[in-house]
């Protein structure tokens, strides 16, 4: 089906079962449908494809945690979620670290990357400071306990690229050991020029091994990925919950003033 079919097809959808949207938010929202389509069809993993890449051979620091982490009962009954600050960010203690400019960071870190991928492992910090305006949800199912973050580049020029320039993995295993311990992804780029500053409606699509979610807000595009053992309330909640990448680094270093 053509991009157009596609689009139109969406729009006409949206229209039957009464949703309330202007042409534009339509327009825009059947764009979401179909990005996701386009990925979901994109190399062996679908969604997760290359959102997993190992572009380091190392990372610094402990990569697992022995601090009671506290649930919060979210979803349907028996599921849960976690706080996002609570978890090992798999990437937090690698070195070396860039800070500065966004331009700089951007620069530094693909300088630094270690083979031929565009998907370059970075730490929150890093991202923070790449895409300022970049949030991530404070809560994470409760079978997370690893959180990978990398920037994605365009090969050709260095820079971000505008479809996906950040993405991160949630999982319940060490990561990059098997990708059946991957219960999550959330891949951000940047919104269309048009799109309000304020948070869009969420549109879920149905996708190879789970849902999709999709919305916008601030300048950039989010796609959150749960796997089918995640519930679409659950996945919603989460989704819901994103705050400032930023001031999620501030409340860690809050509770923990004796770390970094």
């Amino acid at each position: 089906m053509a991009q157009d079919d596609v689009v139109a097809l969406t729009i006409a959808m949206m229209s039957v079962s009464g949703i309330p949207c202007h042409a534009s938010e339509m327009k825009r929202i059947a764009t979401f449908a179909l990005l996701a389509l386009v990925v979901a069809s994109c190399g062996d993993g679908g969604v997760l494809d290359g959102a997993g890449e190992r572009t380091r051979l190392f990372v610094e620091g402990e990569t697992t945690t022995t601090v009671p982490v506290v649930s919060i009962p979210i979803g349907l009954p028996g599921e849960a979620a976690v706080g996002s600050t609570d978890v090992v960010w798999y990437n937090d203690g690698k070195e070396p670290q860039f800070s500065g400019e966004s331009s700089t960071v951007i620069t530094r870190v693909w300088n630094s990357r270690t083979g031929n991928s565009r998907f370059v492992q970075s730490s929150r910090s890093e991202i923070a400071a790449a895409l300022p305006m970049l949030r991530f949800p404070s809560l994470v199912p409760d079978q997370v306990r690893w959180i990978t973050s990398q920037l994605v580049y365009d090969s050709l020029t260095g820079t971000l690229d505008p479809e996906i320039s950040a993405a991160f993995g949630l999982w319940a295993t060490e990561p990059y050991l098997s990708d059946t311990g991957r219960v999550g992804v959330l891949r951000v780029g940047q919104a269309p020029a048009d799109s309000p500053s304020s948070r869009s409606e969420t549109v879920s699509i149905v996708v190879q091994e789970g849902l999709s979610l999709g919305w916008t807000e601030a300048s950039m595009r989010y796609e959150l990925f749960c796997r089918s053992e995640i519930s679409q309330d659950l996945c919603t909640e989460i989704a819901e919950s994103a705050e400032l990448l930023a001031d999620l680094l501030v409340e860690r270093s809050d509770e923990n003033p004796e770390s970094g």
